[in-house]
């Protein structure tokens, strides 16, 4: 459904190494830069960050998140710790399981370092 997800950020290099950090967890490499923009590319799609071409600060979304498949808690236990390591926030509940309608998921949320909502999701199978 979506072909990119694109977040605006106020410190590009701050943001690059947490999402460096967190994003190779998954097995992902560093960021390419271009221009005020750095893309992580997956076969399924892109994540970037950049700074606002309006040259205006950048703001999170109130009641945004932006969710990352993980394949297993521990996996999701790591992305978390990198985030955390690497000028992010936890926020909500603890990393962990949780009975939910759509069924038992993994969930760790946290802020990167501009305030947007990350989360980590594991689906068990």
């Amino acid at each position: 459904m979506f072909s990119h997800v694109m977040l605006g950020v106020n410190d590009l290099e701050v943001s690059k190494k947490f999402y460096d950090a967190m994003l190779g967890t998954l097995g992902y490499g560093p960021g390419v830069a271009n221009k005020n923009r750095y893309f992580y590319r997956s076969p399924t799609g892109t994540f970037a960050i950049t700074t606002p071409i309006n040259g205006e600060p950048a703001c999170h979304g109130n009641g945004s998140t932006i969710g990352f498949t993980v394949q297993s808690a521990e996996q999701g236990d790591a992305f978390h710790a990198a985030g955390v390591a690497n000028g992010g926030s936890t926020c909500e509940d603890p990393p962990g399981f949780r009975e939910t309608p759509a069924g038992k998921l993994y969930l760790a949320y946290l802020r990167d370092p501009d305030g947007n909502k990350i989360c980590a999701l594991h689906r068990p199978g």
